[in-house]
């Protein structure tokens, strides 16, 4: 049984305009999504493997890493809110099972899938996890994937944990010690990836909002 520390958050509604996420706030502030800055940030990357693979392969293998990585969440949220796990596909299955000896590690769970927000920023978002990892409080991030990725490859989910440790922090004045990635691979492997550098994240953040923000002006001007 995990145990959940009593955090009180605002309950934050969401919307899609020009494909773009928003989070409304309490005080009817519209906020942008930081998976849709991250998604904008990395857009060419994206665009430069669509065009090697060609669009049909990228829209399966897209499909199928939606469909594995939702059913993951999923897995993990009920088992986090001691709840019975509901059936899945059998590949989601065995990513959550594996996964279980270092998803004990957690504990004093403050948050699971949570939207928060900072107006300081600008952006808004939904937390997987916020909790204790190997006693240390931390942003976790689940993910699947086909094999464990280089560190240098997922620059971008630690950004994402910076943002909602950001956002925490304004909102409760709670500060994490790390971000943490658990990765469970369908070749058989799970790689937990930690950060303790939060500094070097919050900057690059920085970066990430502030093109996206420029993105937004330009599109402005040019309509």
């Amino acid at each position: 049984m995990f145990n959940h520390v009593e955090v009180n958050y605002p309950t934050l509604t969401r919307e899609m305009i020009d494909g773009v996420r928003y989070y409304d706030t309490p005080d009817g502030q519209k906020l942008v999504s930081i998976t849709s800055i991250i998604s904008h940030y990395n857009r060419e990357i994206f665009r430069k493997w669509r065009a090697r693979v060609g669009n049909d392969e990228a829209n399966k293998i897209t499909k199928k890493s939606t469909s594995r990585g939702t059913d993951m969440h999923t897995l993990v949220e009920n088992y986090m809110l001691n709840k019975e796990l509901p059936t899945v596909q059998p590949l989601s299955e065995f990513l959550f099972k594996q996964a279980k000896p270092d998803l004990d590690k957690i504990d004093n769970i403050h948050a699971i899938e949570q939207a928060l927000f900072s107006k300081e920023l600008g952006v808004a978002g939904t937390v997987d996890c916020i909790a204790e990892y190997e006693g240390e409080l931390a942003i976790i991030d689940f993910k699947t994937s086909k094999k464990p990725k280089p560190e240098k490859w997922i620059e971008h989910y630690f950004v994402q944990c910076a943002a909602y440790a950001c956002m925490l922090y304004e909102m409760t004045g709670i500060m994490v010690k790390k971000f943490v990635i658990i990765m469970s691979c369908e070749n058989g492997e799970v790689e937990v990836y930690e950060q303790y550098d939060k500094r070097k994240y919050i900057n690059l953040l920085a970066e990430y909002i502030s093109e996206f923000v420029e993105f937004k002006l330009q599109e402005y001007g040019k309509g």
